[in-house]
């Protein structure tokens, strides 16, 4: 069968396809350490996972309303409130199958033919793929290392065009943990403001800060801003809910109404039972979160002054998340000779010679943006991260 052309616009996840590759050596029995999951090593807490068996057993398997229960609803609403200090109603609030399925349907809600939306690079992976979808053109903004990968007000006003409609912000980020105080995203905000652009703050992983960091929001420096931005989050990483996949949005309530009507054509509600698993993950006990943040403090303090015994391997210090983005240019050669055909030429082939050699799963930088560079996840056990990191030393060394 011929295969519609939209589907020439976009490729498979790079980070899934890690993903993917990494179960299949493990089942041959290769003894793999996967620094490549975007996602925590934790088990989901007990509490979590007892609210979805009690969901089962009282007979709430059926469907729901399209945008989530009305505790569901009422538990986003809560937990805006209590962590963010944001005020919404359960119409502005909509419970959507993961992070990822949020952001699809904004995308589409939002933009349509010749739209751009400013993309800060480095930058997850599907949101180039996602505007595509959408007949957007993704503008994409690459951040200098210098400057810690942070965008800064001039490089955000020289991306600015008559056709830009949005922005997307992701603090802390995926792929470089790097996120924004106020005093940072304050000047970034008021070109945002004066240019009159729609804001997606990606908070996936709001809660992973590290130390005395304070995390800075949009709509904490200007609320009046509120009916231009919409939010997106999800249970996935604070919660360690991946597999459960459960996201939500906030924002006006028209915007809200579209995505429901689409999600209504896509996937009807999500997981009954996923969503009184997330009831208790947001409006019940905190308690496993900041165990959980301060443990991945300690591995991304590890990693970076690992890293950075490494002859040639820059490596910025992650605010948040759980990952790393060194610059690995040192140990490629993009000219290589015929003698050198061998050597890796971009972040991607040398995550590719790593899993091979090593059996140390990363991701390559280019789908992020950046091709000198690779992602590398600390969602593993400081045993594993040992292990692995000695692993790519020794692998690296063998480059020259």
């Amino acid at each position: 069968m011929e295969l519609s052309r939209r589907l020439s616009l976009i490729k498979p996840s790079a980070t899934l396809q890690v993903t993917e590759k990494a179960t299949a050596l493990r089942a041959r029995g290769v003894d793999l350490i996967d620094l490549g999951a975007g996602e925590p090593d934790f088990d989901t807490p007990e509490a979590i996972k007892n609210a979805a068996a009690e969901a089962m057993r009282a007979g709430q398997t059926k469907y729901t309303p399209v945008g989530g229960t009305d505790a569901l609803k009422t538990a986003i609403v809560t937990k805006l409130q209590r962590d963010n200090g944001f005020v919404y109603a359960k119409n502005e609030v909509l419970a959507t199958c993961g992070g990822k399925h949020a952001l699809f349907l904004a995308f589409q809600a939002l933009f349509g033919d010749g739209d751009e939306v400013i993309v800060p690079a480095p930058y997850w992976v599907s949101y180039t793929d996602m505007l595509l979808l959408a007949g957007a053109a993704p503008r994409v903004v690459r951040t200098q290392e210098a400057h810690n990968f942070r965008l800064t007000p001039a490089e955000l006003e020289q991306a600015i065009t008559p056709r830009t409609k949005a922005i997307i912000l992701n603090s802390p980020s995926n792929p470089t943990g790097v996120a924004y105080d106020e005093a940072e995203l304050r000047p970034l905000v008021e070109i945002i403001a004066r240019h009159n652009l729609i804001v997606i703050s990606d908070d996936v992983y709001e809660m992973m800060v590290y130390g005395e960091f304070r995390l800075g929001h949009v709509l904490r420096i200007r609320p009046e801003l509120r009916d231009r931005t919409l939010i997106v989050n999800s249970v996935s990483k604070t919660y360690a809910m991946t597999g459960w996949r459960i996201g939500y949005s906030a924002g006006p309530a028209n915007v809200i109404e579209a995505m429901s009507t689409l999600q209504g054509q896509m996937t009807s509600n999500p997981s009954s039972i996923a969503q009184a698993a997330a009831v208790q993950a947001l409006a019940g006990s905190q308690d496993a979160v900041p165990l959980m943040i301060r443990e991945f403090e300690k591995r991304a303090l590890f990693m970076v002054e690992r890293l950075r015994t490494i002859p040639g391997v820059r490596c910025p210090q992650p605010q948040g998340a759980f990952y790393v983005f060194p610059n690995v240019s040192a140990y490629l050669n993009r000219w290589a000779s015929r003698r050198e055909a061998s050597r890796p030429k971009t972040g991607d082939e040398l995550a590719a010679y790593l899993i091979e050699t090593a059996h140390v799963a990363v991701v390559g930088g280019s789908d992020f943006g950046y091709p000198e560079h690779i992602r590398i996840s600390y969602a593993n056990s400081m045993a594993n991260l040992e292990r692995g990191m000695d692993r790519v030393e020794t692998a690296l060394k063998k480059l020259g």
